[in-house]
């Protein structure tokens, strides 16, 4: 069982758990700034917060390899991974996949009512985008959706309400990751033209997926001084901004459409770099409001 548990862990990469959860724990912040949530309370709201964050995520990763076992196996670059490869089988995976979603609905029943209503809606987008390179090149702004919910989904485990003003950061963390998966789904260009996928690069070519992802990547840092203007946030954040667009750019310079042999550190190193960064000075500057 044990042995299961670890290999289903590698095969969702749970490590990569950190793209979307400082995101997601900065719209958290965010929320409680002008709060008057405190103490105990406080910190209990936080860490269901994590539990249902790293639940979504693992039950979409492990979803995902479910739905795509097929394609995995014909895919050169994932023949090895493990529901093909025969190191997990498909029964054990579902059942991974029900208790991670069963532990984010409970999650969400313990933060508030309302996450508890919109606990299935969340799941039902995570989960859609596993199907959707099968019909439309836009399948990477849906998986996009499907992380920039998270901030979103903080705010009202925080608030027990929506407010508008947190969608900035949903439209950022949607087009970040857009950007990203478009880089890395240059990988498979053809293999997804052989296969007859549906990807940006198939669609475009390799030269042109990478002009539209720089492209979203600099509508992400206009989202994100949008929100800073809206919030009235401070200097801090700003600088941020300033980190996140110096690692993006550099994310970029790693990556050619005649070379693609730096695209996971441009995919996971550089990636992981943004979304900490950004929370660290995101959280540096709400702390430092909060004092003053």
């Amino acid at each position: 069982m044990w042995t299961r548990i670890r290999l289903t862990l590698e095969m969702i990469k749970f490590e990569h758990s950190i793209f979307a959860l400082p995101f997601a724990l900065t719209g958290a912040l965010l929320a409680i700034r002008d709060g008057s949530l405190t103490g105990n309370l406080l910190w209990r709201k936080i860490a269901w917060i994590v539990v249902a964050m790293v639940c979504a995520r693992s039950a979409a990763m492990a979803f995902n390899r479910l739905i795509d076992a097929d394609i995995d196996a014909r895919n050169p670059r994932t023949k090895l991974r493990h529901i093909p490869a025969g190191l997990l089988s498909t029964g054990f995976s579902w059942g991974f996949v029900a208790v991670s979603s069963l532990v984010f609905i409970f999650a969400a029943r313990e933060l508030n009512t309302l996450c508890f209503r919109l606990a299935p809606v969340a799941l039902g987008v995570i989960f859609a985008y596993s199907f959707t390179k099968r019909f439309t090149s836009f399948s990477h702004l849906v998986l996009g959706f499907a992380l920039g919910i998270a901030p979103a989904a903080a705010w009202i485990a925080i608030r027990g309400s929506l407010d508008a003003r947190i969608l900035w950061l949903t439209a950022a963390v949607t087009f970040w990751t857009a950007g990203f998966d478009i880089i890395y789904s240059c990988q498979d260009y053809e293999f997804d033209t052989d296969a007859g996928l549906f990807s940006l690069p198939r669609r475009l070519g390799v030269a042109g997926a990478l002009r539209v992802s720089r492209f979203l990547h600099a509508i992400m840092l206009a989202c994100l001084l949008a929100l800073v203007y809206t919030l009235q946030l401070g200097a801090l954040s700003l600088a941020g901004i300033a980190v996140v667009a110096a690692l993006l750019i550099y994310e970029h310079w790693l990556v050619k459409p005649d070379d693609l042999s730096r695209v996971n550190a441009a995919f996971f190193t550089m990636n992981g770099y943004v979304s900490v960064l950004f929370f660290l000075f995101w959280a540096a500057d709400i702390f430092y409001a909060s004092r003053f």
